[in-house]
């Protein structure tokens, strides 16, 4: 049976509404508003059509469903349109609800900015993404959505990305920044981990405008929770706007007894309500009348409506109501000093015949449906594509919003030539962890204009991750400067004074909010013409918590550092809470992003050098950093004096590793070590050298760098091989014993080069509290594991030779 429709543009019937509080002293224009409606149902035809023509016209060799959201967009229309063709302007940036990606690529269709023939292409390859992306989509899209409550957060980060980028080069401020957000996505940690942020009440740009449809991918969602998250908002300083009823029901509320109804509603589960959207008339008068004392004063005020007025009342939303949605935008702008959340209460599936329905999430509209869509909307289905006609009110408006929304796409500057040597010598004993601290102060001196770029974030734990010297020459940034009340305590290591001249980000402990603002800092070359060179730190096992709006933000285009140290089971006294096993493999596998992890000094300062270099242009990469608080003796690097050797040196650091010791022969074996593990591993080279075991000592920088070198000679990936004839010559075939505090996998993958055994040894347990030595002895990373592993791998090649027995 075909559901109730209901029409698009308000009909007063008999009852000729008020002008009421919420839209008096803001009217639109009753001619434009109706232009709106009509622009209004032409999106959601055409976002309908989009998933309709995937799913049910173009033919997929697979054969399965393309998908599509077709109930989801609908309940967006209404907002999108107020926003598009009245609100926004060229330099606002918006991000638009995952799986209202149709309705967006409809409004840049009618706005010229796309062309048909991607209308054919949902979810095609190289056609429209399944959800926004800033790098994949043909028309603009401002934010990369689809990860829940990453894509809303990131108008925070990149509000705050693009103030910072005001403060410190000649670059105009932007408009505001709008997040379209589902109701349901109020339950992603992401997005409460953001709004606590301290800053975030200062952001009078921002605005979110919530679609409360009252549904999720599964449900129904379970009571009547947005009265309860918008004092969550105001608690977090937000200024917050309800649109909850539209025109028609606002009047019907108004007459006698109408309180009454409007009591009922509002008290209705969201299950409740839902349910009665599926009513027919009958059921309906008895579902609102309900049982309570106020049945028979609501029975009276339905009494006095048609069946068909009470049908539309239940759905007559503000979120639906364009005149009402524009009011509720300009209330937003009357708040300039802090943010403003809007929620905006819909019907998932509005217009369809799928509206309300539980169960309407993925559902697709029936070729009959869709027909009779089209007869609802008054377009022809037989020219499903059509544009508005030359002339028209609708085509004017279209042609007019283009032109307000036109941006230019900025010119790129090229950042400063990043030094590939900064001349320290690197002596003594020292951590990774510490010649970060040092390498900020030498790049401050060996490069200025690099070094005015980098901006550095951390969550809370800038001292613990030495950026303490860092921050003491640059300063803290922050949108209003603060007063530093320790300034005069000799004690405090640590200057913290905030100003917008600092270029040190300091967030609450939240490694979710450090890397969503990382990937916006990151994405300020391409949105805005001036590259940024942003670096994070991090607890390394914390990597893990942040790992999806860090990937997120790769997709996005955001281009960062990510520094994770302390690492591993060396971070020995903090025990199993504070120690990372598989970060390792995590770099090595993430897109967008080269994975290193240097043993030394000298390792460091040429890899971070390298990193910097490849932010900030088309062509560019984020990189994550794995250091160590372990302290190394720097002698061990054996780093050549001679010019050319030393630059070969440098080449191989960067490209993935470099050998330590070379045996004169073809060797018996190799020991490949990565990190802070490189000193056991040539222990326990020293000690089978005195066994007189032929071996190659291999210190590797980047397992990344070299899988993707394996790759690339086996022709699956483009790329640079020569790094494996340094480190894994065929003449040089040995079996291989690999040294990692992480997980052993992640290095197994060396055994391919040529073909030959290896013995993985690494961590493959939870950590625990303890000495390092007791630490490497019990997951068998020590030197004296090492050395056993080596003579059972020797001896699994055939008998031993004379020379190598302990005679």
């Amino acid at each position: 049976m075909r559901q109730y429709h209901f029409a698009m543009t308000p009909r007063l019937a008999s009852m000729t509404p008020k002008v009421n509080e919420q839209s008096s002293s803001l009217a639109i224009d009753l001619s434009k508003l109706e232009t709106l409606e009509s622009i209004q149902r032409r999106i959601l035809w055409l976002a309908t059509s989009i998933i309709h023509h995937a799913n049910h016209v173009r033919r997929t060799q697979s054969g399965l469903k393309v998908g599509g959201h077709q109930a989801s967009s609908a309940s967006m229309v209404s907002i999108m349109t107020a926003l598009y063709f009245h609100h926004l302007r060229g330099d606002d940036r918006v991000s638009v609800k995952p799986h209202a990606a149709p309705v967006l690529h409809a409004i840049n269709y009618l706005l010229g900015e796309l062309d048909r023939k991607y209308l054919l292409e949902l979810r095609a390859f190289h056609g429209l993404q399944s959800y926004p992306s800033r790098t994949k989509d043909p028309d603009r899209v401002d934010f990369s959505t689809g990860s829940v409550g990453i894509g809303a957060t990131a108008t925070i980060w990149r509000s705050l990305a693009q103030r910072y980028l005001v403060d410190h080069f000649d670059v105009p401020r932007t408009g505001r920044h709008v997040a379209l957000v589902g109701d349901a996505e109020l339950d992603e940690g992401a997005i409460w981990e953001a709004l606590v942020d301290s800053k975030v009440p200062r952001l009078g740009d921002l605005t979110w405008i919530i679609d409360v449809n009252r549904q999720s991918l599964d449900r129904v969602v379970p009571d009547i929770a947005v009265g309860r998250i918008g004092k969550m908002f105001e608690a977090a300083g937000w200024n917050v706007v309800s649109v909850k009823y539209g025109r028609y029901l606002r009047e019907i509320y108004s007459q006698p007894g109408g309180d009454a109804l409007q009591s009922r509603i509002d008290s209705m589960s969201n299950e409740e309500y839902q349910h009665l959207l599926r009513c027919g008339p009958n059921e309906l008068r008895l579902g609102l009348s309900g049982g309570g004392n106020d049945k028979r004063a609501i029975e009276r005020v339905l009494g006095q409506l048609e069946d068909s007025d009470v049908l539309r009342a239940i759905r007559d939303l503000g979120g639906h109501d364009l005149s009402d949605l524009i009011t509720a935008f300009r209330k937003a702008d009357e708040t300039p000093d802090r943010p403003t959340a809007i929620f905006a209460y819909t019907i998932k599936g509005w217009g369809l015949p799928i509206a309300g329905h539980p169960a309407n999430h993925s559902a697709l509209l029936s070729e009959t449906q869709w027909r009779e869509l089209a007869l609802d909307l008054g377009v022809d289905s037989n020219d499903p594509w059509a544009r508005f006609d030359v002339g028209t009110e609708e085509e004017a408006l279209c042609r007019e919003s283009a032109e307000v929304l036109a941006i230019d796409s900025p010119a790129i500057h090229a950042i400063p030539a990043v030094p590939i040597d900064v001349g320290r010598t690197h002596t003594g004993k020292a951590s990774t962890q510490q010649a970060l601290g040092r390498l900020f102060v030498d790049i401050s001196h060996a490069a200025p204009e690099v070094a005015s770029r980098i901006v550095t974030v951390s969550p809370d734990v800038a001292s613990s991750t030495n950026l303490g010297g860092w921050i003491n020459r640059v300063g803290i940034w922050n949108i209003q400067e603060t007063t530093d009340w320790f300034a005069d305590d000799r004690d405090e290591l640590i200057r913290w004074k905030e100003s917008k001249a600092g270029q040190h980000i300091e967030l609450g402990i939240a490694e979710g909010n450090l890397v969503g603002l990382l990937g916006e800092l990151g994405a300020t070359w391409s949105r805005d013409g001036q590259a940024l060179l942003p670096i994070g730190t991090l607890y390394d096992p914390f990597v893990n918590r942040a790992l999806e709006p860090w990937s997120f933000g790769m997709y996005a285009g955001g281009q960062s550092i990510l520094i994770g140290t302390p690492s591993g089971v060396t971070l020995a006294p903090e025990g199993g809470a504070h120690q990372s096993i598989i970060t390792p493999a995590v770099g090595l596998q993430q897109p967008g992003c080269v994975a290193y992890e240097p043993a030394f000094g000298q390792d460091l300062e040429w890899i971070l050098l390298r990193a910097l270099s490849q932010l900030g242009h088309p062509e560019g990469t984020s990189s994550y950093l794995r250091l160590s608080t372990r302290v190394i003796d720097q002698e061990l690097a054996w780093v050549p004096s001679a010019e050319d050797e030393r630059e070969q040196r440098r080449r191989d650091v960067i490209a993935g590793g470099y050998m330590i010791s070379r045996a004169d022969t073809v060797p018996r074996l190799t020991l490949v070590g990565l990190g802070a593990v490189m000193p056991n591993v040539m222990l326990a080279a020293a000690e089978l050298a005195e066994f007189n075991v032929d071996l190659d000592v291999i210190c590797l920088t980047s397992p990344d760098l070299i899988f993707r070198a394996i790759q690339c000679r086996r022709g699956l990936q483009q790329g640079d091989d020569r790094i494996l004839d340094l480190l894994f010559a065929p003449n040089r075939k040995a079996p291989i014993i690999s040294v990692i505090d992480g997980h052993p996998h992640t290095l197994s993958f060396l055994s391919t080069v040529n073909d030959c055994p290896i013995t993985c040894l690494g961590v493959s347990d939870f950590g625990q509290s303890g000495d390092i030595g007791d630490l490497y002895r019990h997951f068998g990373i020590d030197s004296d594991t090492i050395v056993g592993a080596a003579w059972d791998l020797i001896e699994i090649g055939g008998s031993l030779d004379a020379r190598y027995s302990r005679a």
